[in-house]
């Protein structure tokens, strides 16, 4: 049986999916499918949407491998129990709620989401380290 840690791992393909898509969509909605569909010579400065799905992706990666690194050490150290299960929750379910977050108008929620997927880190990091 999988660990919750291994499990939120393998789930979080789908969220990096996820954001490429939203990434891509909100790209395609500021330059238009002919821009889209070329070798993109020559971009021009990303719209307010277009920009919002360039930096919530790669706020994501800045974090991803992080994740990885941490359930991946977990599994391998069998160090799984409560605190890093809430952890990996944490991290997982806060980086669901970023997306929409990053494109909504409400002042701090964005932040306190990343603080939030930020704690689940930390629990990951102290449950397979300490």
């Amino acid at each position: 049986m999988m660990t919750i840690e291994l499990t939120l791992l393998i789930w979080s393909a789908v969220l990096a999916l996820a954001y490429v898509a939203v990434q891509s969509l909100a790209a395609l909605r500021d330059y238009g499918p002919d821009y889209a569909s070329s070798q993109r010579d020559g971009e021009p400065p990303a719209g307010k949407w277009a920009g919002r799905g360039q930096r919530a992706l790669r706020n994501f990666l800045e974090t991803y491998s992080i994740f990885i690194a941490l359930a991946v050490a977990v599994e391998l150290t069998g160090r799984s129990d409560s605190l890093t299960q809430w952890g990996a929750h944490i991290w997982f379910w806060a980086r669901w709620a970023y997306i929409p977050a990053y494109f909504t108008e409400v002042r701090y929620l964005r932040s306190g989401i990343w603080a939030l997927s930020m704690l689940g880190l930390v629990l990951l990091f102290i449950g397979v380290a300490f």
